[in-house]
């Protein structure tokens, strides 16, 4: 195990910035990665049971996940160009930036990868630039997302706007030190240093470029970043609290929550995806500012939402509790009928 230590400058600081969504392909990558662990985490047992359910799933992940293999095996190093910052604004970008992969990159980062294993032979037109062998890579990794993560993307999805309600958090309430402070067990903010416990040891000065913090679900223990100090920086680090994958406890939950804490205020708890002030509040529930924060004083005094003043506003945010209510990690089971006699 080594260590990764990110540099930091005033500029730096200034530019630290979230990701807004899930990175679909690093997502991919980490998939595979979960496929091939020996000691599988409780967290994903219903992933795992999910996928291998449906041959017809598994067979729509086969073409990617044997590219993948080769590709991006276990070790220090696969190649960048597997997660390409584009895709950041969705899968369909990131799968054009990849086939747009420029020649010389393709060579330089399959030759590095060639280094520490062998490769296969199709993987020659590839490190030629070959397009075509560009496109089916590209479509086979469509095919592996569909299957492995795009199913379970709703859970995805929460648990993530979970993770970065509790970053906005910590930048609320302590600016963006906090935040680095923050960002779990194997992250350690020692000004102006971000350490990180990492595959290698690595040192990245960011001269100002900033950095991109990007939660993720599937990534576990290690975080991760980009082997080319000279790629846009980012920081891929692993989501601490995961909700486990329950369809039907989740549609329980949604209906007992309603009947629970009223139509109203269960809207509004579920409003709070990403934060909102009393006045976002209102407009999105379609009520006064005065109802808006009238259920959000309920909310606050049962646990579920946290509120911190931004300015001449207040921001109200999701607790983990609120999320996992929310998300059926709690089933919210409405008050039993009385029985008929």
């Amino acid at each position: 195990m080594g260590t990764l230590r990110i540099h930091f400058t005033a500029d730096d600081l200034a530019r630290v910035t979230l990701a807004d969504q899930p990175d679909p392909l690093w997502e991919v990558v980490f998939t595979r990665f979960r496929l091939r662990d020996r000691v599988r985490p409780l967290t994903f047992r219903p992933w795992f049971a999910a996928l291998h359910a449906e041959p017809a799933r598994t067979a729509r992940m086969r073409p990617g996940a044997l590219l993948l293999d080769a590709l991006a095996p276990a070790g220090p190093y696969f190649p960048d160009f597997l997660t390409p910052h584009e895709a950041a604004r969705g899968l369909g970008h990131g799968l054009e930036a990849l086939r747009r992969t420029p020649g010389r990159r393709l060579a330089t980062e399959l030759g590095r990868l060639a280094r520490h294993r062998p490769l296969p032979g199709w993987a020659r037109p590839l490190a030629e630039g070959d397009t075509g062998a560009l496109a089916a890579l590209a479509d086979a990794l469509r095919d592996y997302h569909a299957a492995a993560v795009a199913p379970f993307q709703e859970s995805i999805d929460a648990a993530f706007a979970a993770d970065r309600d509790s970053r906005v958090r910590d930048v609320l309430g302590g600016g963006v030190e906090a935040l680095l402070a923050g960002l779990g067990p194997p992250i350690r903010w020692t000004p102006p240093v971000l350490e990180v416990d990492y595959v290698v040891d690595q040192d990245l000065a960011l001269g100002g470029r900033g950095l991109r913090l990007v939660p993720s679900y599937f990534c576990q223990r290690t975080p991760l970043s980009m082997a080319d100090p000279g790629l846009p920086p980012v920081l891929i680090y692993p989501i601490q609290q995961r909700h486990r994958w329950r369809p039907a406890a989740r549609r329980a939950g949604a209906a007992g929550l309603s009947a629970l804490m009223g139509a109203s205020r269960s809207a509004a708890l579920r409003a709070l995806d990403h934060g909102a002030t009393t006045t976002q509040l209102a407009r999105m529930l379609g009520v006064s500012p005065a109802t808006a924060s009238r259920h959000a004083t309920v909310l606050r005094e049962a646990g579920l939402i946290e509120t911190r003043r931004d300015g001449t506003a207040v921001l109200h945010t999701r607790t983990p509790l609120g999320t996992a209510l929310l998300e059926g990690e709690i089933v919210a089971s409405p008050p039993p009928r009385p029985r008929q006699t």
